[in-house]
């Protein structure tokens, strides 16, 4: 089956940059203010491309107000595992659009990347699978086991309504191994397995101080400033040297274990490589401390400000603004509780709003960090299928971002082995403008993938 398999999976390659392609075009944007009706038309794409791979009863699944899910699987190996993939199929909002070098939500090849938003987060994910399965469909009609296919639709607003969405489907879900193809590579050709994700916690900040805007020569002085106040505010949560201010952040970190540093030396990485991928500028100073770049991000706590806003470049006036508003979010890590950060991220900034600014808080997410010990059977599969997928072979890596649905579903699964095996690189910029997919990789990982669920039908049952 599976040399058949991966010749029409090389064969195929224009097909399977088309799909992709398709599912770019649809801006999928999960977030409040965003038309809902285009994220509905995304899953029903994904629900027609997954029925066009040979999937078997489809499904949108909808729960409450949430964003709709697809589900579909094939279950005709008796005796064989059951994997669970999951990817998603909302995406992040464009960004400025100056900025974009082509239109966002047109796939646009350049340099051997293929550019626009969810190229790569992540409708490439939703791609390598069913590139993968229709892969063997069409040589062997069959599988070498059985899947099931889960598509969410609002992983990039924090999967809101995973709790609820458990409730219901969570017999529908079960498995013995979940793929998720939502993370990246420590390098452009070199195949990871993601070991450990950071969590998030974060919320919306209002600060102020008056009724209305007003003048400033007329009323500047004895006026307190809302944005003062909130910069005030915002620069309490770290030190000189970047690292979080907030008493008592640090002390539910985990300590790094023998095995952890070991990767961590492991893994050739410093401030060059770092400058580099991130492209920053010449003068600007690494910050956090003095522990390990990838320490930091995939070990430590960090703290950001997301958006902020008082009035507008367009709209600029010689006013003080009435209010001023943030986004602020640390990314939490082994053993930090989520409920426990987030008071703790109040209690500072209410602590130093200063001149009796009013302060209120809202839409407040949290998302655990979610960590596995890579080793048993179903990993060392994945790392003779991602040597044989890339011609290199697999290295372990952490992750700074959160992927919400792994730590839930693995319990609900009663454990079951999660792999964690995406198709980003460190050029990807996802969330950012010009997110792009580096073509040869995305390839890789199809294969990749075919070559996984055939190392993983050959170890009979997994737990």
């Amino acid at each position: 089956m599976i040399t058949p398999a991966i010749r029409h999976c090389r064969k195929n390659q224009s097909q399977w940059i088309a799909d992709l392609s398709r599912l770019v075009a649809i801006p999928s944007v999960s977030f409040p203010g965003f038309p809902p009706e285009a994220v509905q038309r995304s899953a029903e794409a994904v629900g027609e491309l997954l029925r066009r791979r040979g999937l078997e009863n489809v499904e949108i699944l909808r729960i409450g107000k949430a964003h709709p899910y697809v589900y579909a699987d094939w279950l005709h190996a008796p005796g064989k595992p059951t994997l669970l993939l999951y990817a998603h199929h909302d995406v992040q909002p464009p960004g400025r659009r100056e900025l974009w070098r082509s239109d966002p939500f047109k796939a646009t090849p350049r340099d051997g990347r293929l550019y626009g938003r969810g190229t790569a987060d992540d409708k490439a994910g939703v791609v390598v699978h069913t590139s993968a399965i229709s892969s063997y469909l069409r040589t062997a009609g069959r599988l070498p086991l059985n899947v099931k296919v889960i598509i969410e639709g609002e992983e990039e607003i924090g999967s809101q309504h995973l709790q609820l969405f458990l409730s219901k489907y969570a017999k529908k879900m079960q498995a013995d191994a979940i793929v998720l193809t939502d993370t990246g590579n420590f390098d452009v050709g070199l195949p990871s397995i993601t070991t450990t994700l950071r969590g998030l916690v974060s919320v919306d900040v209002e600060v102020k101080t008056m009724d209305h805007p007003l003048h400033s020569g007329m009323w500047g002085g004895p006026l307190p400033d809302p944005v003062l106040a909130l910069s005030k505010m915002l620069a309490t949560l770290t030190d000189r040297e970047g690292r979080i201010a907030i008493p008592g952040i640090y002390d539910q970190v985990r300590r790094l274990s023998a095995k952890e540093k070991r990767q961590l030396a492991s893994l050739s990485y410093g401030e060059k490589v770092l400058r580099k991928q991130a492209q920053l500028f010449p003068s600007t100073r690494i910050t956090g401390g003095h522990a390990g770049i990838l320490e930091k991000i995939w070990y430590l706590p960090s703290v950001s400000v997301n958006a902020i806003q008082a009035s507008s470049r367009k709209d600029c006036a010689n006013i003080i603004n009435e209010s001023a508003w943030c986004h602020v979010g640390i990314r939490t890590v082994p053993d930090m509780e989520t409920g426990r950060t987030l008071r703790l991220l109040l209690g500072q900034l209410k602590k130093h709003a200063p001149w009796g600014a009013r302060v209120a808080f809202h839409n407040a997410i949290k998302g655990p960090w979610w960590t596995t010990d890579p080793t048993g059977p179903v990993f060392e599969a994945a790392r003779r299928a991602l040597t044989k997928g890339y011609g290199r072979g697999a290295v372990a890596m952490g992750c700074g971002g959160s992927i919400p649905f792994v730590g839930p579903f693995a319990k609900v699964l009663g454990g079951a082995p999660a792999l964690l095996i995406g198709v980003e690189d460190p050029y990807t910029n996802p969330h950012s403008e010009n997110e792009s997919l580096h073509v040869a990789d995305f390839h890789k990982g199809i294969r990749s993938a075919v070559y996984l669920y055939d190392e993983i039908a050959r170890l009979g049952r997994i737990r």
